[in-house]
């Protein structure tokens, strides 16, 4: 009995390397993931924007001054939100802090009345400037306007009584609490007034 030779295939290396090097043939490249480099994509987004809004000879022409202008811009809305936010996160403090503790900023067991009296004779602005807030506080707590608590601070009161007047009251007091600003008797007047305002208000 005779058996043929088996069969086998030949590779044709000339052609297979013709297919390799056609396009065409290159089905593999949508399984290879692209090589995207985010910050150069979204740069180039960020100028077809710039482009559409001062047109491309424009920002090819002053693209680096555009770029670190809108930087500085987007810096400065930031900065500005924090403040609007948390205004005692930019006041001065440290050296220049007031002489008294936090601790002692409790609305109980306090004559305030007498305090002021006493600090206003001394010439003593800021101490009665602090005595005025916190007997307004104390105002507020009674009347069941805030939940007081020796941990909270002015800003956090603030979400709670939505009062233009202890807005502004408590703008007074941070200034001169943490930014050290000049305690007068002029302001001391002015906070004493709108504290008046509170009042009537309180249970509005």
């Amino acid at each position: 009995m005779i058996h043929s030779p088996a069969d086998t295939l030949i590779c044709d290396t000339a052609q297979v390397a013709a297919w390799q090097s056609d396009s065409a043939y290159a089905y593999n490249r949508e399984l290879i993931a692209p090589d995207i480099n985010l910050l150069r994509w979204l740069s180039e987004q960020f100028g077809e924007v710039l482009g559409k809004i001062f047109g491309n000879s424009l920002v090819s022409e002053y693209s680096d001054l555009i770029l670190i202008g809108t930087a500085i811009l987007i810096l400065v809305l930031l900065l500005w939100f924090v403040y609007k936010k948390r205004p005692e996160l930019f006041m001065r403090s440290g050296k220049d802090a007031l002489p008294y503790a936090v601790a002692e900023d409790t609305i109980y067991g306090i004559d305030f009345e007498d305090g002021m009296a006493k600090a206003l004779s001394g010439g003593d602005y800021r101490e009665a400037v602090r005595l005025l807030y916190l007997q307004t506080l104390k105002l507020l707590a009674d009347r069941k306007r805030i939940d007081w608590q020796l941990y909270k601070t002015p800003t956090q009161y603030l979400h709670e009584v939505r009062l233009p007047a202890f807005r502004q009251l408590t703008d007074h007091f941070m200034r001169v609490r943490y930014g050290n600003f000049e305690a007068t008797e002029a302001l001391f007047h002015s906070m004493l007034a709108l504290q008046e305002e509170i009042r009537k208000g309180g249970e509005a």
